[in-house]
């Protein structure tokens, strides 16, 4: 084991904010730095990223934690990201030629309910393990070449462009345009990679109108994606590790056996479990996804989940900061009929419903800020639920072990009072980790591991440390209970009760 470089250098690059950490060769956070994202709304329903002030972040980021330690002396860097978000840039001057476009974003649910009808369902789930919807990127990449100015000749030919998905676009830039690759991860969430063959899908790029030219390699997430241009940091210092945020929260939770689950609490919510090296097929309307180290995953999302939080801080200002959210929750009168569905953007597993929107159900007068907080977090851990139930019929089905543990991570777990509900509302044991930013520390162990600082996942699933143990208090046919009446708030939510048209 190599330990001359003591440090791990992992860039978080997430939806809401970008972080650099630094880690000793234990994995111990030595140094952390965070700049916000900023949030463009161009129309409604579509979310966009600067993608220039992302890559400004990243680098202000590794130069802040970086601060008094030689670059030198950094064995690695590993790199996690925001999946979905697509961007096309410019080869020759590696300028974006358009706002990247949020996994969020809904601009194409159009085009997807197309796909559904038009039967391409179905091909698309055997192929990918995905379902048509504007969360993925094959979409976003397709509306990209038919939508921006400056992407063809004037005689009608493609510019010589490329596309990617964050992980490629700080790569790009980070090794001054030397590579343009992607990992396993973020390649199985873009709607145009065979989970089978592990490659790009000729009959589904044709599907999109998508040229393989303007893709990028596909690469194992523990690899070679380059070395950081010395001018940028200090020195030269390689990518050994890259995998999108989920499954990087898999590796930093140690989630390294069959029927191993976790959970990430961030602007959304993603349950993932650990299938093995099979390739699953849900039969509950969840997901089939790539894990790092050739392994597989079925895959809940929900999009809205610390979202929520922060749309009552900053929106609605019932909150001053998000940590308060535990303090009002405790407040709050127990409001049986008070239900949140934060469908901002459509619902996502198990229902896939982007037409869906939000609303508060069951007020009275005496709902107040307290009982709207609570409501919200019990929204998200409703979700999780919702996940569960169908992860539980997937897992049985592929003869895996029975979910009786959450393994939790993510900014919101810091909040006590939602890990004891979480447990309470899903009748799950839920596990919270000393190291809550799991996906930086799966980046980091990725990169450790190519970089010769830990010796195998063995090494690394013996330094998992459990922070805290939260066990169900509430009885089942209370929880039951509580539960239908999500149920039923999400029922009059999809059926538009309030929509105008």
């Amino acid at each position: 084991m190599r330990r001359e470089k003591p440090y791990l250098l992992a860039i978080d690059q997430g939806t809401t904010s970008t972080r650099a950490m630094l880690f000793d060769a234990a994995a111990r956070p030595v140094a952390s730095h965070a700049i916000p994202l900023r949030q463009i709304y161009p129309a409604n329903g579509w979310v966009e990223h600067d993608a220039g002030e992302i890559w400004q972040a990243a680098l202000e980021c590794c130069r802040a934690v970086l601060n008094g330690i030689p670059a030198s002396q950094v064995a690695a860097i590993g790199i996690t990201n925001q999946r979905e978000t697509s961007l096309i840039w410019d080869r020759k001057t590696g300028a974006p030629l358009h706002n990247a476009i949020v996994w969020q974003d809904r601009r194409t649910a159009a085009r997807c309910a197309a796909l559904r009808k038009a039967g391409k369902a179905a091909t698309i789930a055997r192929k990918t393990g995905l379902l048509p919807d504007p969360y993925f990127s094959a979409t976003k990449l397709e509306w990209l070449l038919k939508n921006v100015k400056g992407v063809k000749t004037r005689n009608g030919r493609l510019k010589d462009i490329a596309f990617g998905t964050i992980d490629s676009w700080l790569i790009w830039n980070l090794t001054r345009g030397a590579v343009h690759a992607c990992d396993v991860t973020n390649a199985s969430r873009t709607m145009l990679w065979n989970l089978k063959t592990r490659g790009w899908d000729p009959q589904l790029l044709k599907l999109f109108g998508v040229p393989r030219a303007v893709l990028p390699q596909v690469r194992e997430s523990r690899g070679d994606f380059g070395t950081a241009d010395p001018a940028l940091l200090g020195a030269a210092i390689p990518i050994l590790g890259v995998a999108g945020d989920q499954q990087a929260a898999c590796f930093g939770q140690a989630c390294f056996a069959p029927g191993d689950v976790k959970s990430t609490y961030g602007t959304g919510c993603f349950a993932l479990v650990n299938t093995g090296r099979s390739v699953p097929r849900s039969r509950n309307r969840l997901l089939a996804t790539a894990l790092a180290g050739e392994q597989y995953a079925i895959e809940g999302s929900i999009f809205i989940a610390g979202a929520v939080v922060q749309w009552l801080r900053d929106e609605l200002k019932i909150l001053h900061a998000a940590a308060a959210s535990e303090t009002m929750a405790k407040q709050a009168a127990c409001a049986e009929g008070l239900y949140f569905v934060p469908a901002f953007t459509g619902l996502g597993a198990p229902y896939w419903d982007p037409d869906a929107r939000g609303a508060i159900l069951g007020l009275t007068r005496d709902s107040g800020r307290a009982e709207i907080v609570r409501a919200a977090l019990d929204a998200v851990c409703y979700q999780t639920r919702d996940l569960l139930e169908a992860m539980r019929r997937d897992v049985a089905a592929a003869g895996l072990k029975r979910l009786t543990s959450l393994k939790v991570d993510g900014g919101m777990v810091a909040n006590d009072w939602f890990c004891q509900r979480l447990a309470d509302l899903t009748g799950l044991r839920v596990d919270r980790p000393r190291v809550i930013e799991t996906t930086a520390l799966g980046a980091a162990y990725l990169a450790g591991l190519g970089a010769g600082l830990f010796e195998s996942r063995k090494d690394i699933a013996a330094r998992w440390a459990l922070d805290r143990r939260f066990t169900p208090a509430l009885k089942p046919k209370a929880r039951d209970k509580l539960y239908a009446g999500w149920q039923q708030a999400v029922r009059r939510v999809r059926g538009q009760m309030l929509k105008i048209r």
